[in-house]
């Protein structure tokens, strides 16, 4: 719950957040004669805002709060980085927008975002509540990505992803998947499936039959709808698993978050791996799921070796502890625009990155 004071009384309303934010301690009312600045120094000393105007000038007032919420300086590392994001995802996270019942926006000029927050909140019944402008702003682009989708040029069609759920927009991953021999076309496994992506392109390369994992069940409702959109069922079966299904594989495919670093928010597990977890455990796995003379693939990018995160020896270390050897590997370099924009703090690791697809096999095989 969250609390405040309006027109005399004592007011409460439940606290929604999707990114599992706590709720703020200290809440006033604000309107549309709040200034950006005051907003800013209110937010920065735990004051949360309210809102009870304008919907418009509520998305105003939290971008001039965003430029008022400088990022960190190029080259200033990425201890730094996450620094500068967690405060101004801190600070932005204070303006509050109120929920009446069925995820309804009382407020004037206000979209209609049933079907956005229902998809993520659950609905269409909901109680009345009060969350992060912020979040909701998310709640509405992520749900335009679910209805459009995204085009995979691998597939020739279009993956929907979900809230929480890791897009396909960076497509140089799976042109690896797509574009490497396959060691065998009978059973694959897709560990960390996400969306179903990879799982989809093996399937529609030739792989008779693909199990997909995830750990997450928003994942795991992801990956099947996109495997019934793409008319796969009965050559894909998503289920939920820790890393690998039962038994063992010829081809045996992985993309795991490719940082080793504790997510700041659900979102962020997405991109961080705590403590390079789930790469270890895929790869001490491999030994008792892959068959005799098959191939696993792991698709990792080394950015986190430029940014001082994972050591240059650490992952050659880790193949061999695991038992494991290296058959082969395609590379690739990335395509989005951020390794040419000299103004991002990460700029000098990501103009290095590169993207590999490692073939790997037991060692003893």
């Amino acid at each position: 719950m969250i609390r405040w004071t309006e027109a005399g009384r004592e007011r409460t309303a439940l606290w929604r957040s999707a990114l599992g934010v706590p709720p703020p301690e200290h809440v006033v009312v604000a309107g549309d004669d709040l200034k950006a600045a005051t907003a800013c120094r209110l937010a920065r000393e735990g004051t949360a805002l309210l809102w009870r105007g304008d919907f418009h000038n509520a998305r105003t007032l939290l971008a001039a709060m965003g430029r008022r919420c400088p990022p960190a300086a190029p080259g200033s590392g990425f201890e730094e980085y996450r620094r500068a994001r967690s405060r101004r995802a801190r600070t932005l996270g204070m303006l509050l927008v109120p929920y009446a019942a069925d995820h309804v926006i009382p407020l004037r000029r206000a979209p209609d975002v049933r079907a956005a927050c229902a998809e993520v909140f659950g609905g269409p019944s909901a109680p009345p509540a009060a969350g992060p402008l912020r979040e909701l702003l998310g709640l509405i682009g992520a749900h335009e990505w679910r209805r459009k989708g995204v085009y995979v040029p691998a597939l020739g069609a279009r993956v929907h992803p979900h809230h929480g759920v890791f897009s396909p927009v960076r497509g140089e991953y799976v042109d690896l998947v797509a574009g490497t021999p396959l060691p065998a076309d009978r059973l694959a496994f897709d560990v960390g499936t996400g969306t179903g992506v990879l799982a989809a392109v093996l399937a529609r390369r030739g792989v008779r039959h693909v199990v997909a994992t995830d750990l997450d069940p928003v994942a795991v409702a992801c990956a099947e709808d996109n495997v019934a959109r793409l008319g796969l069922r009965g050559r894909v079966e998503v289920v939920l698993a820790d890393l690998f299904p039962p038994g063992r594989a010829p081809l045996v495919v992985c993309n795991p978050p490719w940082l080793p670093a504790e997510p700041a928010s659900p979102l962020d597990r997405t991109v961080y791996d705590p403590g390079g977890r789930m790469l270890r455990g895929f790869l001490d796995g491999l030994a008792g799921h892959l068959e005799p003379g098959g191939e696993a693939w792991l698709i990792l990018s080394d950015l986190a070796e430029h940014l001082g995160l994972r050591g240059r020896g650490e992952l050659a270390a880790a193949f061999g502890r695991a038992g494991l050897r290296v058959a082969g590997r395609r590379e690739t370099v990335p395509r989005h625009r951020r390794p040419s924009d000299p103004r991002d703090p990460l700029h000098a690791a990501r103009a290095a990155e590169v993207t590999t697809l490692w073939r790997l096999r037991l060692a003893a095989g």
